[in-house]
């Protein structure tokens, strides 16, 4: 069986009007109208098997959610190739829209003016859920994200957090196979973005949904996500595990170092970040954290020491910026 979700050379130019700002231009734009192409997606081309969670992550205007939306049948690319179950995508089969499922947090699938109950039953009109499996399904979710006192509340009246359950409710009641979630936690507080996360790995989990999570919360790709996809610029810079965007990506390790002697003098060890009379917190490039944890472990009486890994935001930051 082919894995679920594959794109090959995916590329969507858009053709954009131009003109400059002024009464005079506006007029001329009547008569004699400019365009300019951009590329937002350049030959972007992965695989992700059944039962993964991916990261999909790049900076704003990366390309991501046109990506999303060629994979969704919402965009025709301009040209390149899709598989997604099976099905090319933007040829909107009813057997695919059936099988996936789109959540957008910066968008409202719900009826903004009726309680979401009614959508999950709209919801389940669609998409033909039987009577026992969808009340099954729905206690269920309820129960999970708590907000069985929120069903008959109208959509405009729940907070942000509270409608991204229900986002999340109504995508998933008729059990898709592939899930794309795009920004689902954003705006969220610290406890809603938790809890939202603990329901897509139980769905993975029990459900072996596959799922392509962009976010711009690293919290979100870690506790989800052990491979990325990392897009700038329209093109593919990275696929690969998690833990490996480090050693792609970053030149250094951290070192924190405590002891009761530090040398006065550490500039010659590493970049110093942070110290005082006790502890301290060195960048030394990857090919010397040996000699440097060594010499430090020599020239002091050290009580504990670590070597970790950039923050993953560091790491990030530096792709997108291109150092």
């Amino acid at each position: 069986m082919d894995d679920p979700v594959i794109a090959e050379g995916l590329t969507k130019t858009f053709k954009v009007p131009v003109r400059e700002a002024g009464l005079r231009e506006s007029v001329k734009s009547l008569f004699r109208r400019q365009f300019r192409y951009v590329e937002a997606v350049k030959e972007v081309g992965f695989r992700i098997p059944a039962g993964e969670i991916v990261g999909f992550l790049g900076p704003n205007g990366a390309g991501k959610t046109t990506t999303i939306k060629m994979l969704t049948g919402l965009l025709h690319p301009t040209s390149g190739d899709a598989r997604v179950l099976g099905y090319q995508p933007w040829k909107r089969d009813k057997d695919l829209l059936r099988r996936i499922a789109l959540v957008m947090g910066q968008r409202n699938n719900l009826q903004w003016d009726l309680p979401a109950a009614d959508s999950f039953l709209l919801n389940k009109a669609i998409y033909g859920v039987p009577d026992g499996v969808f009340r099954e399904r729905l206690d269920d979710y309820v129960d999970r994200l708590e907000v069985g006192a929120l069903l008959d509340k109208p959509v405009r009246n729940l907070s942000l957090g509270e409608r991204m359950k229900m986002e999340i409710i109504a995508a998933m009641l008729h059990g898709p196979e592939v899930v794309f979630l795009d920004e689902p936690t954003i705006g969220l507080d610290v406890t809603m973005q938790r809890r939202l996360r603990q329901f897509v790995l139980d769905q993975n989990k029990e459900e072996g949904v596959t799922v392509l999570l962009t976010s711009h919360y690293m919290a979100d790709v870690s506790a989800l996500a052990e491979r990325v996809i990392v897009i700038n610029q329209g093109s593919l810079l990275y696929d690969g595990a998690l833990t490996g965007l480090s050693n792609r990506f970053s030149s250094h390790k951290t070192i924190r170092v405590e002891a009761s002697d530090l040398p006065a003098d550490l500039d010659g060890l590493g970049r110093v970040v942070d110290r005082n009379s006790a502890q301290a917190t060195l960048e030394v490039e990857r090919d010397r954290v040996s000699e440097v944890a060594s010499k430090l472990l020599s020239a002091a009486t050290v009580t504990d020491l670590s070597i970790e890994d950039p923050p993953l935001e560091e790491v990030i930051d530096r792709v997108f910026s291109g150092r």
